[in-house]
């Protein structure tokens, strides 16, 4: 992984509604002890504490946020908290995890094949690893790049690496497609950058409405994926 400062995640902080149109694609996973990489501030962290969760390891490797992590999940017993990568830090885990979270984080991972065989090993039997990344790499921008993404994703790519790690992919689609054409638009061809102003302008009137549309009908393509595979028995 690049050097890593969060600022794509927290911009986030700003699209409450988005977050919980992530989670509930995942919800019915996250249970048990679960694993979230790329915690950030612990924005979606929170979110996650929500869900039926007894014990959550949340990694982070950023100087900038970590402090953060750490300091919001000081109180709770649940949380534990490491300033690492992951691949650093495995081995301490093996088979222990019920579930598995990357959320706008494995885009940051240069060898992503060798992360998601971390994580599988990390996995209990039939244990979920839940994925979220950016797609399309003709969408590839200026806003990507300085944020220190690797790559975005196309649905055929990601499900023979998730397979080659040794998962077996239970649902993988497009997510957002009402995102292209702005990201097209306004961070691909205008060569701006996310910011909490705008990420809240597109929470609150977009969001609401295409996460319901989405809920019906699948897009044909996305500005995200969304990916859920389990590590086989």
């Amino acid at each position: 992984m690049n050097r890593y400062e969060g600022k794509d995640i927290e911009a986030m902080h700003s699209a409450p509604n988005y977050y919980r149109w992530i989670l509930r694609e995942f919800s019915s996973y996250l249970k048990g002890s679960v694993l979230e990489v790329g915690a950030g501030s612990g924005t979606f962290s929170a979110l996650l504490m929500e869900r039926p969760i007894t014990e959550l390891t949340a990694v982070e490797p950023s100087q900038e946020m970590y402090p953060l992590l750490e300091e919001q999940f000081r109180s709770d017993s649940r949380v534990s908290c490491r300033q690492a990568f992951f691949p650093e830090i495995s081995a301490q885990y093996p088979e222990r995890f019920d579930a598995a979270v990357y959320i706008n984080v494995l885009e940051h991972v240069k060898d992503d094949a060798a992360e998601l065989r971390h994580v599988y090993e990390s996995l209990k039997a039939d244990g979920a690893v839940c994925i979220f990344v950016p797609a399309l790499s003709w969408l590839y921008s200026e806003s990507d790049r300085l944020v220190g993404h690797y790559r975005r994703y196309h649905k055929k790519p990601l499900k023979k690496l998730l397979e080659d790690a040794g998962f077996e992919v239970v649902s993988l689609r497009y997510f957002d497609v009402a995102g292209v054409l702005p990201w097209l638009l306004f961070m691909k061809l205008m060569k701006r950058q996310v910011t909490g102003d705008s990420a809240a302008l597109y929470d609150s009137i977009v969001v609401p409405i295409m996460s319901r549309v989405e809920s019906l009908i699948l897009p044909p393509l996305g500005k995200n994926l969304v990916a859920v595979a389990r590590k086989r028995r």
